[in-house]
C-alpha cells in the first residue's frame, strides 16, 4: 500500500470541502469527485476506515443540513419577492454518506 492519509475529523472535513469547492468551481466533475473519493479511501488504512467513515458521515450530514438551511431561506425569500424565482434552483440537495470500499 502507498502513502496512508491522516484520519481526523478536521482532515476529513478539509478533504470534503476541497472536493465541494472543486465541483462548484467547475474544476472537477461529479465523476472526478467520486474517483477522488475512491482513491482517498484506498489510502485510508483498513484499521482507520471505521473512524474515517464516521467522520465522513458527520461532515456530510452537517453539510447537507447547511445546504437545506440555505435552500429553505432562499425559498422563504422567494415567497417575499426578495429573489427572482428564475435564478433559484428548486431541487433540494441530498448528500449520501456512502463510501466505496
Amino acid at each position: 500500500m502507498g502513502q496512508e492519509v491522516s484520519i481526523s475529523y478536521q482532515a476529513v472535513k478539509s478533504r470534503v470541502y476541497r472536493l465541494i469547492d472543486s465541483l462548484v468551481e467547475g474544476a472537477k466533475t461529479e465523476q472526478d469527485v467520486q474517483e477522488s473519493v475512491r482513491r482517498w479511501w484506498k489510502l485510508v488504512h483498513p484499521a482507520d476506515r471505521p473512524m474515517a467513515q464516521k467522520y465522513l458521515a458527520e461532515v456530510l450530514q452537517r453539510s447537507n443540513a447547511t445546504l437545506e438551511a440555505i435552500s429553505g431561506e432562499l425559498t422563504q425569500c422567494q415567497d417575499h419577492s426578495t429573489f427572482h424565482a428564475s435564478k433559484i434552483p428548486t431541487h433540494s440537495h441530498h448528500i449520501q454518506p456512502s463510501v466505496m470500499a
